[in-house]
């Protein structure tokens, strides 16, 4: 038996050799397919369908015209059923101008765009709703009342600088709330009222508030307006705390985590410079370790004046950059820092940064204010040897 060619195979099983022409599409049906395809796109990125709302991004607009237009043409059921695996479609519908077919240089006209602009390049095309957040930020007018904000402000700064306050970037569309803090325009940016929400044109929640600015001023804008100005400023950023429980504390909760030990010394040095001021002179200091393993070389560290040192106060720290804190404090106590050269293990002068003539009672004070907040109130006097509010 000779051997058969595959086509002499195939024939005798009855299978066609012949291949199918494929049905050509014209230019407009290529065209509606492409269309379709990036809505497709979109709503797989996004896991909805595009609306028409002003306060969405030009792509989505201009899909959703795009998708009414597909849904009104006669030959797109035919044409687009098998590919629309998504439910896109939906019920197709005859009114209108079945015939009307618009291309991207027209949608993009309805949409108020350059029609010099390519879909690929739309950097010049803004968003009504971008257009509305840069006016109402422009808008702020000075803030009668904001003495009343000062030392919030004062104290967002001094947690920010701590520690106890971080930043983090603005997500899209997310909540913002009374009591709300942000970084807009580079100034820090306080809600201080919501008013009562709405229902927009588009079925989209609203809000008007009211924010206050650390220089100053206030606006009475729109929460949606709040939200695009956030995503369109490079540096909008929310301003979250660290702290889930006190700065300072006996009880710790299971999220709490350690900065460690603030503590307060008192020297024991013999040196006439420094026994003249033993009851005023303090070191004020931070450690992961403890305390008393901390300070268990004194008598040889040039930082505790080269002598043994008495434990008179400490406290636990919780979540705070430790590091950050300890820095605050000594350039609040700056003005009465000591300045006095001692000699060092080595036989050469030292000059220890890390004490100050400031009372016992002084410093606990400053503990409290530090906690509750207040210390921006603060400065240290040392004529009278106290903390002393100021009008800032």
């Amino acid at each position: 038996m000779s051997d058969q060619s595959d086509k002499e195979l195939l024939d005798a099983l009855g299978v066609e050799t012949k291949g199918k022409k494929k049905s050509a599409l014209s230019a407009r049906e290529e065209r509606i397919i492409a269309g379709f395809e990036d809505i497709q796109r979109f709503v797989d990125e996004n896991n909805c369908l595009p609306q028409p709302g002003e306060d969405n991004d030009i792509f989505e607009r201009l899909y959703a015209i795009r998708l009414q237009q597909i849904q009104k043409l006669p030959e797109s059921k035919e044409l687009l059923s098998a590919l629309d695996h998504q439910g896109i479609l939906g019920d197709f519908s005859s009114e209108g101008n079945a015939e009307q077919e618009l291309d991207d240089e027209e949608l993009l006209a309805q949409l108020g765009a350059d029609q010099k602009c390519d879909l690929t390049n739309l950097k010049h095309v803004r968003p009504r709703a971008e257009i509305t957040a840069a006016e109402e930020i422009a808008s702020r007018i000075p803030c009668e009342n904001f003495d009343e904000f000062k030392t919030l402000f004062g104290t967002i700064n001094f947690e920010l600088k701590s520690g106890a306050l971080e930043t983090k970037r603005f997500e899209e569309k997310a909540d913002i709330r009374k009591g709300d803090m942000f970084i807009l325009s580079g100034q820090i940016a306080f809600v201080d009222q919501v008013g009562e929400e709405f229902i927009t044109e588009y079925e989209r929640k609203n809000s008007r508030l009211r924010v206050i600015y650390d220089n100053g001023t206030e606006s009475d804008i729109l929460l949606r307006s709040l939200q695009v100005a956030l995503n369109k400023d490079p540096s909008g950023r929310r301003i979250i705390s660290k702290d889930h429980g006190p700065l300072f504390s006996d009880e710790t909760y299971e999220d709490d985590y350690h900065s460690g030990i603030i503590y307060v010394l008192r020297s024991k040095s013999e040196l006439p410079e420094i026994k003249q001021h033993q009851k005023l002179l303090h070191k004020i200091g931070v450690t992961r370790d403890s305390v008393e393993k901390r300070i268990a070389n004194a008598k040889n560290e040039s930082t505790y004046l080269m002598a043994d040192v008495e434990i008179v106060a400490s406290r636990q720290l919780y979540n705070i950059n430790s590091t950050k804190l300890e820095a605050l404090i000594h350039k609040f106590f700056d003005s009465a820092r000591l300045d006095v050269a001692i000699t060092g293990v080595d036989g050469k002068p030292v000059s220890p940064r890390e004490w100050f003539l400031v009372p016992l009672f002084v410093i606990e004070d400053f503990f409290d204010k530090l906690q509750d907040g207040s210390i921006q109130k603060y400065v240290y006097d040392t004529e009278s040897a106290s903390l002393v509010k100021t009008n800032r």
